[in-house]
């Protein structure tokens, strides 16, 4: 008991008690907050559903629908063929439209997707997305329109903060996709 009284006066101040999570109310711009982090997992979701859908079906905003992926087209040959520069363009060149890359980077989008849009995994995500966003990062350096950072840098941010505030939690299925046994088990999975 002195040990949880000690704790709660580190985290509320001395002769305070501590107030569970669950019995505190929210305040105003907390849940504003939460809602602002959930609509960002969203709209950042939807931007990984799009690539996904554009590459695939070739709807015409970037992909062709002759160079869609169903349609024989590969993903990711034209952009680290012709828009790869800087220190690491002869390896993205070497595994531009192999179909090992086309697959792993079709997955990652699709599974980033997924996961954003529906608020579950978020720190698997938030670990792979991070690391396809820097490999990214790395086909055009320098970056067009800055010294280092640009976009992809900064989404990459974004999805540790998404998984660092829960973010799956408001407006999607976090918490009950934090009940499963085997999330239980494995919290990584989280």
């Amino acid at each position: 008991m002195a040990t949880m009284t000690a704790m709660a006066e580190r985290h509320t101040g001395p002769g305070t008690t501590a107030i569970p999570t669950q019995q505190r109310a929210e305040s105003g711009r907390q849940r504003a907050a939460r809602y602002v982090w959930a609509g960002v997992r969203i709209a950042l979701g939807w931007t990984f559903l799009w690539a996904f859908l554009d590459k695939t079906f070739g709807l015409g905003h970037e992909t062709e629908s002759k160079s869609a992926w169903i349609n024989g087209g590969s993903p990711t040959e034209g952009f680290l063929n012709f828009g790869a520069a800087g220190p690491f363009k002869g390896f993205y060149n070497s595994i531009a439209g192999s179909e090992w890359a086309d697959w792993l980077f079709m997955i990652g989008l699709a599974g980033l997707a997924v996961a954003l849009l529906l608020g579950i995994g978020l720190r698997v995500a938030a670990v792979a997305g991070g690391l396809l966003l820097v490999m990214m990062w790395t086909v055009v350096l320098p970056p067009e329109s800055n010294v280092f950072m640009d976009d992809h840098l900064i989404n990459a941010a974004v999805l540790a903060g998404l998984a660092l505030t829960a973010a799956g939690d408001t407006a999607g299925l976090g918490r009950p996709w934090a009940r499963l046994p085997i999330v239980q088990r494995l919290p990584w999975l989280r």
